[in-house]
Parts: structure tokens; C-alpha cells; sequence
């Protein structure tokens, strides 16, 4: 009987101690993940932060920027396997329930007032490449939420305003 109870014994250490790796190395993957977007996560909002439809207009291309609004401006606003979604100004009111939109961030409503007060934001290692995480769970984040961003301004041929970003800070989730 003790030698039955003690294999009994080992084979459950044996077991427990089997899984444990695995758990430490999803816990050291995501502790991983944590530390190499965190330093793109500002701790407080930074200071002096411009709503998207007055960047738009006044922010110079190649410039230092820091804009504020709320991620959104089409049904899927976060690009897939980019560090990259598009955040529409405030004043423009999203679309409520009553009004039947099941995406109230794409703003099915106010087509006209989006196009001129939507930004990209595209996220940016050192060197200027593009993240290639999904800035969804990368930076947990979801349609709607309010966000400060800080980075470059980058403009296109139609004046399409794209910055690559280097801080965000979420000043509110939905």
C-alpha cells in the first residue's frame, strides 16, 4: 500500500510539474508582450492634445502632433496585423441605438462630417516600421474608446492625415 501511494504521489508531482513550463511560458509570452507595448503607453495624458478635425487643418506634414479622439470612422476600424485603426474627432456625434446602427463607431449617420475629422494612427517602432500586432489586444483597446496620441503627422496626396504614433493614452473605454 505505501509503495502504491507513493507512486500515486509522484505521478501527481510528476504531472503538476509537467504543466507548470507551460503556464510560466504563456505567463512570460504575455508579461512579454506587456513590456513591449508598454513603452508606447503613456502613464498620464500628455499636455496640449488637439482634437483630429483642427489637426487636420493645422498640423504641418513631418511635425510632432498630439491628437485626441475616439477610435472609429468605418465598421472595422483597427487594421488587421498592424498596430494601426482610425479615430474620428469628437464633435462628431457617433451613431445611437435608436437609430438602428449595429456599429455605432462607423459613423453611418454623420458620413459627410467624418471625412473631414478622421485620422490614422499607425504605430511605430524606432526606426519608423510599422507594429505588426493588433493594436485591438496589443493595447487593449475597443471601437469607441477615447484616445490621446502622440507621434509624427504624415500626409498624403488628398492631405489625408496619418500619424505615426510613439504614446497613447486611453482617457476612456466603451
Amino acid at each position: 500500500m505505501k509503495m502504491l501511494m507513493t507512486c500515486v504521489g509522484l505521478s501527481c508531482f510528476a504531472l503538476g510539474c509537467s504543466q507548470t513550463p507551460v503556464a510560466n511560458k504563456d505567463a512570460a509570452n504575455k508579461s512579454a508582450a506587456m513590456v513591449a507595448n508598454s513603452t508606447f503607453i503613456a502613464e498620464s495624458e500628455p499636455a496640449g492634445a488637439i482634437p483630429v478635425g483642427e489637426a487636420r487643418t493645422s498640423v504641418k506634414d513631418n511635425s510632432p502632433v498630439t491628437i485626441v479622439g475616439l477610435i472609429g470612422g468605418s465598421p472595422k476600424p483597427f487594421v488587421d496585423g498592424l498596430a494601426a485603426f482610425t479615430i474620428v474627432d469628437a464633435k462628431v456625434p457617433y451613431c445611437s441605438d435608436d437609430e438602428g446602427c449595429p456599429t455605432p463607431w462607423d459613423y453611418c449617420c454623420q458620413l459627410d462630417a467624418v471625412k473631414d475629422n478622421i485620422a490614422t494612427v499607425k504605430f511605430v517602432d524606432a526606426a519608423g516600421k510599422p507594429i505588426t500586432e493588433n493594436a485591438r489586444e496589443w493595447l487593449n483597446l475597443n471601437e469607441l474608446a477615447t484616445v490621446v496620441v502622440t507621434g509624427i503627422a504624415k500626409r498624403d496626396d488628398q492631405g489625408n492625415l496619418t500619424v505615426a504614433a510613439n504614446k497613447i493614452f486611453v482617457r476612456s473605454q466603451k
